[in-house]
């Protein structure tokens, strides 16, 4: 039969109008209304819209997608008139629109939503997408297709960390309404991911926030089905939580999309399958009865994005539309009167045929997955379904057959198990497919009884490459590690990157230490040629951790922990070598292991404490000031000196922590102590120094403490002062000096000691290093580095204070070279707040000395 084209439908029931389906519940503002007050409003109610509307005149629509399009880090923008944001005019349809006609003005004019207007033009409503979803008869759809049909995007993934702002920017950049949330185990967070989407958005500005992360206005867990899980499970469960949004997930759990009611309602052509399965059965009977229902099929079958084919009982084919000319290159005229073998491709065997045909006839259905042929000779997969047509008598007169080219959706599915097997960047396996071959060959050495080697690789100070060259070198240099690594390794051998800059390599069966010490040396060896990376000749060096099965693990675990356990030893023994691990090596990971838990949980429960160290006056022995210096106890491990859990915050990336809890410990005694009116010295960390919110932290701590900020002084160390940020640096002191506080260089004389440099910093005082002042006055070269500190600090008129100051030949010494200032055990070691405030308010003036 000849069917002729018809214009595009949409996949919903087309005698259907929106007037049965809109929310009657219209919610308005006037145009004066500001952009937060709009938000507020939106978020009691819970509505995706507001409308803004003056006298009986509706001006326009502010909408969630409207929300991300603000710039949310400038708060002023929250009191300005909705009108000068929101959308207009807005887009109506008749209420006697049909649902059909209102999804393809949806889809034509990209807007998820129209207003209903009644036959005198007065707004009556709102349909939505949503709506459309909820009120059709979709399950026969639904239950056929599953997600992965319609998934044809990964999704856009943020890092908790990212303020409100920033994810908005982000989101609106990619044309997203949704974005997943990845939460890091650090943040003692019971859940992985999370998602933020428009209405968030909206929330956030309902509630005038300002410095908001991820973390605080996310929504976890994320809701999520499998991505083979069917479309009719999603659309449940979806209605069932009232949300828009659901995350989809690979066989491990790792989220590889989001579906949305927009992805359902722009898929749902398929949904006139059944239609057309039903016309065909009763194409006699429609011609009689309605021919109107007969067109309504053509049109259908004419509009498909599917290739449809009809044969009759035989096989031969009696008709094809255009999409099935489109797909497989034949036209109508070389199609009729052929069978199917036109397409094959030779890809499947003969029982394959006879079992899907044998399914035909006892169940009159049959949909799977096939391999065919173009006319220029392409194989490509599709997805076919074929029903019967059976007559009035039971017997089959036709065979309907729908299919679609899913080459798109095959790649996409191989895209998800390289990212699911295999690093992206290097090509080399995952951490996921190491453990899995990790495991295969633990099994097979146990059945067997031979050894097997894990070796573990780090390169060495890899991160001055991203830092000076930038990530794209970074990225180049692991590639062509990756090349050396493979090269270096031998058949049968396994070569994967973790992640960053570590790599493993499994020996799946060994002789001994021996040949893997050879192994290691062969590796080593790769990394003797210099790199070539953006025209720049690089050294890499990298150092190697090795475990052997059964003598120090006998499962995966063991065996990785320990290879990298003497990793770090490699490390620590210079760099650029190899290890083998050792008892001993495990047992300081162990250690430091427990110190890092126990850290985290001292600044999780604010278990560090804060004492107080006097600084003197060398000329007549008066507290000058006191310096802050953080404490911690622990049941468990007993006193934990500064030296040890200060380097291992910096490591972790706890310093910002650490150090907003001392500067708020201060603030609060300062507070308390505000009629003794003492100065207060805080040390501040590079790390912290270049964090772009340090500055606004302080600034929030310091009102809410009401503190003087003129009795707080900031000590900041040599390594702040380096060349390559000495303009950020110079800046945030310049600010830092505006607010009033005092700012000390620390350990003047073990770091970067640039004169030149030191005049244009707009810093008070110098703390010369302890390790100048330990062996004074017997040691000549410490006088006369001590000696010219003084001079030069007296000549930039700047005040100079000596640090571990202990005897009083020192104290005389320092007075002498023109000194003026003295702190430590001499005059007093560091207390708690209480015990420095009695010995604050003991005498007055104040002396320290010993006796």
């Amino acid at each position: 039969m000849n069917l002729p084209l018809s214009t595009a439908l949409t996949p919903l029931s087309s005698g259907q109008t929106v007037a049965q389906v809109l929310q009657k519940n219209l919610i308005c503002c006037e145009p004066q209304t500001s952009v937060q007050q709009a938000a507020s409003l939106m978020r009691h109610h819970n509505i995706s819209c507001i409308l803004v509307k003056k006298s009986d005149h509706i001006l326009g629509i502010w909408t969630e997608s409207d929300c991300k399009k603000l710039d949310l880090s400038d708060t002023t923008l929250l009191g300005h008139p909705v009108s000068m944001v929101m959308s207009c005019p807005v887009l109506s349809v008749p209420d006697q629109c049909t649902t059909s006609e209102a999804a393809a003005l949806m889809k034509q004019k990209g807007v998820r939503r129209l207003l209903v207007t009644d036959r005198a033009h007065k707004a009556i409503g709102i349909v939505t997408q949503t709506d459309l979803i909820h009120q059709q008869p979709l399950e026969h759809y639904l239950v056929l297709r599953d997600i992965s049909s319609i998934l044809v995007e990964l999704p856009l993934l943020l890092q908790a960390e990212l303020t409100v702002a920033q994810a908005a920017i982000l989101m609106q950049q990619t044309q997203r309404d949704a974005a997943i949330v990845k939460f890091d185990h650090s943040q003692c967070i019971d859940t992985e991911y999370g998602i933020v989407t428009e209405r968030d958005l909206v929330h956030f500005v309902a509630t005038e926030r300002t410095l908001c992360t991820l973390t605080e206005v996310a929504t976890r867990p994320l809701l999520t089905l499998p991505l083979h899980s069917s479309l009719l499970q999603a659309v449940r469960l979806l209605r069932e939580h009232g949300f828009r949004h659901l995350g989809v997930t690979d066989p491990y759990g790792k989220p590889v999309g989001l579906l949305s009611h927009n992805h359902i309602l722009l898929n749902m052509e398929h949904l006139y399958i059944s239609e057309l399965k039903a016309a065909l059965e009763a194409r006699d009977k429609a011609l009689r009865s309605s021919e109107s229902s007969l067109r309504l099929a053509y049109k259908v079958i004419e509009a498909s994005h599917d290739a449809v084919m009809i044969t009759d009982e035989r096989g031969v084919i009696q008709s094809v539309n255009p999409s099935f000319c489109k797909l497989t290159g034949y036209s109508m005229e070389e199609a009729l009167g052929q069978t199917p073998n036109l397409l094959s491709s030779g890809q499947h065997d003969e029982s394959f045929y006879q079992q899907m045909w044998q399914r035909l006839q006892q169940q009159g259905y049959w949909q799977g997955e096939i391999w065919n042929k173009r006319k220029n000779g392409e194989i490509y997969p599709e997805w076919l379904s074929i029903s019967a047509v059976r007559g009035e008598n039971g017997t089959t007169n036709q065979y309907a057959a729908i299919f679609s080219d899913i080459t798109e959706r095959k790649k996409r599915e191989q895209k998800i198990h390289e990212l699911a097997y295999f690093d992206e960047l290097t090509g080399l396996a995952n951490r996921r497919l190491f453990q899995d071959r990790l495991e295969q060959a633990l099994a097979n050495a146990k059945r067997h009884d031979h050894q097997l080697a894990v070796l573990f690789l780090d390169l060495d100070l890899f991160k001055r490459i991203n830092d000076t060259l930038g990530h794209q070198a970074g990225d180049e240099a692991l590639r062509q590690v990756a090349r050396r690594l493979q090269k270096a390794s031998r058949a049968g051998e396994s070569v994967a990157r973790l992640g960053g800059d570590e790599f493993t390599m499994l020996v799946p069966e060994c002789d001994g230490v021996e040949e893997i010490e050879k192994l290691a040396q062969r590796i080593v060896a790769q990394f003797d040629l210099p790199f070539q990376i953006q025209h720049n000749e690089l050294v890499l060096t990298t150092s190697v951790g090795i475990s052997i099965y059964p003598q120090h693990g006998t499962n995966a675990s063991e065996l990785l922990k320990f290879a990298d356990a003497a990793m770090y030893q490699a490390k620590e023994s210079g760099r650029n070598k190899y290890s083998i691990y050792t008892s001993s090596v495990g047992q300081r990971n162990d250690q430091a292991l427990q110190l890092e838990q126990a850290l985290r949980k001292a600044l999780s429960h604010q278990q560090l404490e804060v004492h107080y160290q006097p600084k003197v006056k060398l000329q007549t022995g008066q507290l000058h000031s006191l310096e802050a210096l953080v404490r911690w106890h622990d049941d468990e491990l007993g006193e934990v000196p500064p030296a040890r859990f200060i380097p291992m915050a910096e490591t972790l990336g706890l310093i910002h922590q650490l150090g907003q809890q001392v500067l708020r410990q201060v603030c609060h005694q300062l507070q308390l102590w505000e009629k003794l009116a003492v100065p207060v010295a805080v040390n501040i960390s590079a790390k912290e120094l270049a964090d772009p919110l340090f500055l606004p932290q302080l600034k929030q701590i310091l009102a809410e403490t009401v503190v003087n900020p003129q009795l707080l002084e900031l000590e900041i160390t040599e390594s702040c002062l380096l060349p390559e940020r000495a303009t950020q640096t110079q800046h945030m002191l310049q600010q830092l000096r505006r607010l009033g506080i005092r700012l000390a260089i620390d350990d003047f004389g073990t770091g970067y000691s640039s004169l030149s440099y030191l005049r244009h910093l707009p810093i008070n005082s110098l703390k010369i290093d302890r390790s100048f002042i330990k062996a004074l006055p017997d040691n000549t070269s410490d006088r006369q580095i001590t000696s010219a500190i003084i001079a030069m600090a007296n000549a930039m008129g700047l005040d100079v204070i000596a640090e571990g100051v202990e005897t009083q030949a020192q104290q005389e010494f320092l007075l002498a070279a023109g000194c003026q200032f003295g702190q430590g055990y001499w005059f007093g070691k560091a207390e708690n707040a209480t015990t420095t405030q009695l010995l604050l308010q003991k005498t007055a003036p104040r002396h320290f000395h010993k006796p």
